[in-house]
């Protein structure tokens, strides 16, 4: 609890930080450094499988990140990815609505890489082929060179399409069922379309047949990181006619599909936070909400943000009496 900008999201990032060693407010660790300091560290201490798991993130302007795990450091900060599972739904979510389709990419990405360990080392391979892959065609390009690169960028790429494909149609069945019982049986009908230019052509013919185009704008304009998810209701596209209840309702839906996919995938119960979710949100819908997320059994440990202590006490006791309230001043 707490009024606006004491600090709430700043509590739920750094959980956020423990489970993906970097921010959902602020892309660069740098700005997540208190002004006039020259590092930040955070520590958690989980309880996984009956085992006590020590997690110390830290970050310092000269020497970089480093992630423990129990005192000891991680080789390779990805491999920490999916130990502590955790969704958030936060009023930063918008942009999945408003951004461009990088923002829905992440959405995929972020939901598969935490119980698929091969898309996330897919999801590497392909960014750094397609890293190197644009600096050649900003330079005079090589073709021998061109040739190792593409050949990364396709095999990894037909990997993150697959895995994209399969993940929308499991993941379809979930998110419809979230939506009826948030919009309480509406009409509304939701839908999420997963587009991708590897769709109708191999990944190989497109970088062929784009390769002229490529070289005069020295970069890849064609590929796996295309992708894009077209969230719509009904047969209207929700950023354009969806009212903000609507919106809200769907990303919610959204990020509460993802959960239980996740629980189904892992068997682990994420840490599921939750940033002033409430807001533009009828009586009958937070009631809805609070009665799956407080009611359900897929669900465990929940971290909510709110500025109201009575309304927020109310809906919970509502549904449970199991929770505890802190204040931030």
């Amino acid at each position: 609890m707490g009024k606006n900008g004491v600090g709430k999201t700043n509590v739920l990032d750094a959980l956020y930080y423990l489970s993906f060693s970097k921010s959902f407010i602020n892309s660069t660790d740098n700005q997540n450094i208190k002004n006039g300091e020259e590092f930040f560290s955070l520590r958690g201490v989980y309880e996984v499988n009956e085992m006590e798991e020590n997690i110390l993130l830290s970050f310092d302007k000269n020497k970089g990140k480093t992630l423990k795990r129990n005192d000891k450091e991680y080789e390779k900060i990805s491999s920490h990815i999916g130990l502590l599972p955790l969704i958030i739904e936060s009023p930063q979510d918008i942009k999945l609505l408003f951004d461009g389709s990088a923002e829905r990419r992440k959405f995929l990405d972020s939901a598969l890489s935490q119980f698929d360990g091969g898309h996330l080392i897919a999801l590497q391979n392909y960014n750094r082929a397609l890293l190197q892959r644009n600096k050649i065609l900003k330079t005079s390009p090589d073709a021998i060179l061109l040739e190792m690169w593409d050949r990364h960028l396709i095999s990894n790429g037909e990997t993150l399409y697959e895995n994209r494909k399969k993940f929308i149609a499991d993941f379809m069945p979930e998110f419809e069922k979230y939506y009826l019982k948030i919009s309480s049986g509406s009409s509304e009908i939701p839908s999420l379309r997963y587009s991708s230019p590897l769709e109708n052509e191999r990944m190989e013919d497109i970088l062929k047949r784009n390769f002229q185009r490529d070289s005069i704008l020295q970069y890849t304009t064609s590929g796996a990181h295309k992708d894009d998810l077209v969230f719509s209701i009904g047969d209207l596209p929700l950023k354009n006619c969806g009212s903000q209840g609507q919106q809200k309702t769907f990303l919610t839906a959204l990020k509460l599909a993802q959960y239980a996919f996740l629980y189904n995938k892992s068997g682990k119960k994420p840490v599921l936070l939750l940033d002033d979710i409430f807001d533009k949100l009828d009586p009958q819908r937070v009631s809805s909400i609070a009665e799956l997320i407080l009611s359900d059994g897929i669900f465990g440990q929940i971290f909510i943000t709110h500025t109201n202590p009575d309304d927020l006490q109310k809906i919970l006791t509502n549904f449970t009496d199991d929770f505890e309230m802190f204040e931030i001043l």
